[in-house]
């Protein structure tokens, strides 16, 4: 990895030592070295491949695991509240924050317009890298044995998120509860104004949310539904803030 690391990036091989600590098993550097390179990286180094794969796997063996501990620990809720707990752990701003941790971005390969923007601490790569290393946990050792890897690096990452799920509340659909405070205050009704850019294949949505002509908070996510309850938990938290102070 010597040779792909910038000034700005951490070595593979500590990240390796880490997740090996965590899991108590061995962790492909190949895999992980993949795990960590942005698409950006890859296309201005002749196509090498990427971590959008790993991701891809990584997603499914994380809702998995999640779902797993949530079906286990809360044996009377219905499908939809173990929807909405699973919704409030596995979201992109749960992942980012997680990342920043322990400091995952340091280890990302990033081309030169990312690492330029701060693309290091954004939350969309951040969240997407999550999933990548967890895929490429998955990957690094036979099965059973990589599942059980990932099990433990999930619950070592995200378990006190997932302790607390059930305690969130409003986190939980940021976008009722927003109108539901809107409302309790007389503020009226809540509407969102979203667009677009990018690529087809790769587009990042932002939301405003609107409480009559006022925007209240504001959000951005992979799809136009993320950006809009990111939005909705930024105009939540103000308005119950403002609450609070008064």
């Amino acid at each position: 990895m010597s040779d792909r690391t910038s000034s700005q990036q951490r070595p593979v091989e500590e990240l390796a030592r880490y997740l090996t600590e965590v899991t108590g098993e061995p962790v492909d550097e190949p895999l992980l070295t993949r795990a960590l390179t942005h698409r950006s990286y890859s296309y201005e180094h002749g196509g090498l491949p990427h971590n959008e794969r790993l991701e891809f796997l990584g997603d499914s063996v994380l809702g998995l695991v999640v779902t797993d501990h949530l079906h286990a620990t809360h044996p009377d809720l219905s499908e939809g509240e173990l929807a909405k707990l699973r919704a409030a752990v596995v979201n992109m701003r749960a992942l980012a924050d997680v990342a920043r941790t322990i400091g995952l971005g340091d280890f990302v390969a990033l081309g030169r317009g990312e690492e330029t923007t701060g693309g290091r601490d954004k939350s969309s790569i951040l969240a997407d890298t999550v999933e990548a290393v967890i895929g490429a946990v998955y990957l690094s050792t036979p099965k059973p044995q990589g599942l059980e890897a990932a099990t433990v690096l999930v619950h070592s990452l995200i378990g006190p998120l997932m302790e607390s799920s059930a305690r969130l509340g409003a986190a939980l659909d940021w976008k009722t509860s927003l109108q539901e405070v809107a409302a309790a205050q007389g503020l009226g009704s809540v509407n969102y104004r979203t667009s677009d850019e990018g690529p087809d294949h790769d587009k990042t949505f932002s939301a405003e949310a609107l409480i009559g002509e006022i925007v209240r908070g504001r959000g951005t996510g992979r799809t136009k539904k993320v950006a809009e309850q990111e939005a909705a938990a930024d105009a939540y938290r103000a308005l119950t803030a403002d609450q609070a102070a008064s």
